[in-house]
């Protein structure tokens, strides 16, 4: 038995598995990834809890825990991380993000195949930061498209990789899922509308958007008077 094996879990690392967990359970529910494709990881202090490699989410439980270090060693479980866990690992290093979902949603990864950049068809896209850039091409796995996925990410916290899916980051797991969502969500929009014949659709401008992110900034707090 491997010591990691042996080693008990603390109470936050174990809370934060589950939560990884039903997060990636999700988007296989909601359609973001088809068998064992995509990923998830949280980071919880030096440690980055992520999905292993070739497990369906529906078999991982509170025993199958699996983290390493912002090197990529092993330090909880002994399943096989996911293999793109080098794209993982630079977005935490590149963001400071505490959380990382990859998906392969089909209406976004169509988007990735089309255009250099998501059209901004909806103001949410205020909320990740501008217009979100597609990255370029890597095999999966390889430090290229870890470099080619930060390199989209500049100022963003969502991205498209080319014929590939998507990559979202955020302060947790439900603000990553959550920007997943809406990128699939817009990806969706922006095909339906520029689907129609002899038509275009209307996209917001540089200062409509920035007017959007500033009202996004005072959301949920309440009005000072």
């Amino acid at each position: 038995m491997r010591d990691t094996e042996r080693t008990s879990v603390p109470d936050e690392t174990a809370q934060a598995w589950r939560r990884l967990v039903a997060a990636a359970r999700r988007t296989a529910e909601e359609g973001l990834v088809v068998g064992t494709s995509g990923n998830l990881s949280v980071r919880v202090g030096d440690t980055v809890l992520v999905t292993p490699s070739g497990v369906p989410y529906d078999r991982l439980g509170p025993g199958e825990v699996l983290g390493v270090d912002l090197d990529g060693r092993r330090v909880l479980g002994s399943a096989e991380p996911t293999s793109e866990l080098p794209l993982h690992l630079a977005v935490y290093r590149a963001t400071g993000a505490g959380a990382v979902v990859h998906t392969h949603a089909v209406h976004a990864t169509a988007v990735s195949t089309l255009v250099d950049e998501l059209p901004p068809v909806h103001y949410m896209t205020a909320a990740l930061g501008g217009p979100v850039r597609v990255a370029r091409y890597a095999a999966y796995g390889t430090g290229e498209l870890a470099a080619a996925a930060v390199d989209a990410l500049r100022d963003r916290t969502a991205c498209l990789l080319r014929n590939h899916g998507t990559v979202a980051c955020g302060d947790d797991l439900d603000q990553a899922y959550d920007r997943t969502a809406q990128l699939e969500w817009m990806c969706r929009l922006w095909l339906l509308a520029s689907s129609v014949p002899g038509r275009s659709p209307s996209l917001l401008t540089p200062a409509q958007l920035a007017e959007t992110a500033e009202r996004l900034r005072h959301y949920g707090r309440p009005a000072e008077g």
